[in-house]
């Protein structure tokens, strides 16, 4: 028997609604009758092509889709049949959405599942169809050029400091990776260890001068200058970070040392004993590797080291689409060797570098509890959906680092001829970084 199609839309424009903080298509749709046969055999195919992750469909009607031969750890709901069409055909930017909207839901723990599906899908990927990768292929990211690279920093940046404050620890408000030299350090001791990394790797001194490209919410630049007693230049153009790190640096009296400038990284000027950009890279586009390498170029003394920290790949990968058209716009995390182009481009010699891809994902881990424990509070900023974006962000993320989707690369530099550059690495690792408490 033929069913009828009585789907009908409970609003009455032609396009989902999108007013909303990340302009998630937000349209609910209702519908009546059973899941057609080609419907289900579309998910067996999704499923199949995803490498027979032990995942199971329960439908708008109850029914449920799992493979012959799983046994399923997890259940997806899918509310209605243009879900479902929206899932096949570009999983990659309908998954975020449809989660976020409500239209699909998770019945087991989020960020196991999406780890499950990140190996099964790698797994997989070698045999699919030439048609396939096409039509799930991420787009290009946006452009980083002058005027678009501030539109994309405010679009995520600029949510506001009393959001970032509900789950960023308390000590510096680091929007990066920390550093765990042991595994049970809180959320605020292991975010000062990496800063207490880095400076380290700088091989910082008394009354040097430092520049950072991309300083945040100014946590690296307060601890330069109140630890090392160095002179700071931290560029960002986040209107908001700035306006945090500024109040935050004249409150702790470490305003005469550190000068915070709101200007894109490409008009640094000036030369320094230290270059330094942490988190930041993910942001600039291989495009303008080349404006990078011949900013540090002309930045650095002849003696001095410079450290780029962000997060990378083992091989060039376009981002998520979802995060990159939701989350971060213009994102891209370059493999190690699209990174070594900036030290060539700029003839310069790399003296060390460090993965930190399990320590992200506990950090992470450490934000994805504290936003949970706040989640309330982010719905009455924004609302329900805006969270369940953030908790699919934070737990994608989890599940990237673990599942080795995602790296984090700390890499340090100097000029080729520089050398006074450190012999070892000893003055690493001659005291913990990390401070007892916070």
């Amino acid at each position: 028997m033929a069913y009828q199609n009585t789907e009908t839309r409970s609003d009455s424009t032609s396009e989902p609604q999108t007013d909303n903080a990340l302009s998630i298509p937000m349209g609910e749709y209702e519908t009546h009758r059973a899941p057609y046969f080609w419907e289900r055999k579309l998910l067996t195919k999704l499923m199949e092509f995803a490498g027979g992750p032990p995942v199971q469909f329960e439908l708008w009607d109850g029914s449920q889709v799992r493979l012959d031969d799983t046994c399923p750890r997890f259940t997806l709901g899918l509310t209605d049949p243009k879900a479902l069409y929206h899932l096949v055909a570009n999983p990659n930017l309908a998954f975020g959405d449809l989660y976020s909207a409500g239209r699909l839901t998770v019945s087991g723990d989020l960020t196991e599942l999406l780890t499950t599906l990140y190996r099964a899908t790698h797994n997989a990927r070698q045999k699919w169809p030439t048609w396939l990768e096409k039509l799930w292929a991420n787009h290009a990211p946006r452009s980083t050029d002058l005027t678009e690279a501030r539109q994309n920093i405010h679009h995520h940046y600029d949510l506001g400091n009393a959001f970032y404050r509900l789950w960023l620890d308390t000590a510096e408000m680091q929007y990066t990776c920390a550093y765990y030299e042991s595994p049970d350090l809180t959320l605020e001791q292991a975010q000062l260890a990496k800063l207490e990394h880095v400076c380290r790797k700088l091989q910082l001194k008394p009354g040097q001068t430092v520049v950072e490209a991309g300083c945040g919410w100014g946590g690296l630049a307060r601890y330069m200058a109140r630890n090392y007693g160095v002179k700071v230049h931290a560029y960002n153009i986040s209107k908001e970070q700035l306006a945090f790190a500024r109040e935050e640096a004249k409150r702790q009296q470490l305003d005469h040392l550190i000068e915070y400038v709101e200007d894109d990284y490409r008009n640094i000027s000036g030369q320094y004993d230290a270059f330094v950009s942490v988190g930041m890279l993910e942001h600039v586009g291989t495009s303008h590797y080349s404006d990078m390498a011949a900013v540090i170029k002309r930045a650095l003394k002849p003696d001095g080291l410079a450290l780029l920290h962000s997060i990378g790949r083992n091989r060039p990968m376009k981002m998520n689409a979802w995060i990159e058209k939701r989350i971060f716009p213009g994102a891209y995390p370059p493999s190690i060797g699209e990174f070594m182009s900036i030290c060539e481009e700029g003839a310069f010699s790399v003296l060390d570098v460090e993965n930190l891809r399990l320590h992200y994902a506990r950090t992470l881990e450490h934000w994805k509890e504290r936003f949970e424990d706040h989640v309330d509070e982010v719905i009455a900023m924004y609302d329900e959906h805006f969270a369940r974006a953030w908790r699919m962000y934070l737990s994608g993320s989890i599940a990237a680092f673990e599942a080795s989707s995602l790296q984090l690369f700390q890499v340090v530099f100097s000029h080729g001829e520089n050398n006074t550059v450190p012999r070892n690495r000893k003055h690493l690792y001659e005291s913990p970084a990390a401070p007892e408490s916070v």
